[in-house]
Parts: C-alpha cells; sequence; structure tokens
C-alpha cells in the first residue's frame, strides 16, 4: 500500500504529465494516498557559464517555476483532487533521488519523454539514473 506518491514533472514537456498524472491520481484515489509534485529547475552545469547569468537567476528562476508549476496543478486537477508542489534546483535525477528521501515518498510516477539518442549519449536520461538509483518503487509511464 502507498502513503505518498511523487509524480515529476517538466513544466515545459506536457508529454511528462499528460499520461503520468491520470497514472498518479488513480493510485492515489485506490490508495489513499497524499500526491506530491516534483519539478526540478536545472542549473547552469559549468562555473564557466555560470558568469553569464545574473547572481540572483537560480532563486528567481525557483521561484517562477513554483509559481508555473502551482498554475498548472490548478488548471489540471479537479476541485476534489489536491497535490503538494514541490520545486528544486540541480541536477534533474539527484534532486528527484534527494526529493525521494526528503518527502518520504514510496513510489515515484514519471512519465518518460519520446528519446532523443544525442542528449541521452551526452547526460544519459533522468528517469533510467532514477530508476536505477532509487529507494523505492518507480513506474515509468509511456
Amino acid at each position: 500500500m502507498y502513503k505518498s506518491i511523487l509524480l515529476t514533472i517538466d513544466i515545459n514537456e506536457p508529454a511528462s504529465w499528460e499520461k503520468a498524472l491520470p497514472h498518479a491520481l488513480d493510485i492515489c484515489r485506490d490508495q489513499g494516498a497524499a500526491l506530491h509534485v516534483l519539478t526540478v529547475v536545472p542549473l547552469y552545469g559549468l562555473p564557466i557559464v555560470e558568469g553569464f547569468f545574473p547572481a540572483d537567476f537560480e532563486s528567481k528562476a525557483v521561484h517562477k517555476a513554483g509559481e508555473d508549476l502551482k498554475a498548472l496543478l490548478n488548471t489540471l486537477l479537479k476541485d476534489d483532487q489536491h497535490a503538494e508542489a514541490h520545486v528544486r534546483a540541480g541536477a534533474v535525477h539527484e534532486e528527484i533521488l534527494a526529493a525521494i528521501k526528503a518527502i518520504g515518498v514510496d513510489l515515484v510516477v514519471m512519465g518518460s519523454h519520446p528519446p532523443d539518442r544525442v542528449r541521452d549519449f551526452l547526460v544519459g536520461s533522468s528517469a533510467d539514473r532514477v530508476v536505477r538509483n532509487s529507494p523505492v518503487s518507480v513506474l515509468v509511464v509511456r
């Protein structure tokens, strides 16, 4: 039985929630579980790149992502549905794994984006990294 479920989404990629959100909501309803929705703001990656951004860029990006996530959930959820919004900043897979522990979820639901072979070769799939390293079950919805 699941008590707490984490749905990870990319606010800018509808494929990350269009199929995964209904699955997460069904499981929450059937199990009486709480739903947490997480989006991660990716950081610059290289210190040299950081110099091109204003000093408060990260805090503003996280704040904007939080507003956008809440607006999206208000649009997608019905009146009798509830989800707690979470925003983190950093490497996507690392922040998802940290959120699993911090929130204390017992299931992760993720949508799978269409494959991009070049991106997967260069940086790898976040879903793959989460599946391989998660301390809890992960449902990848295609």
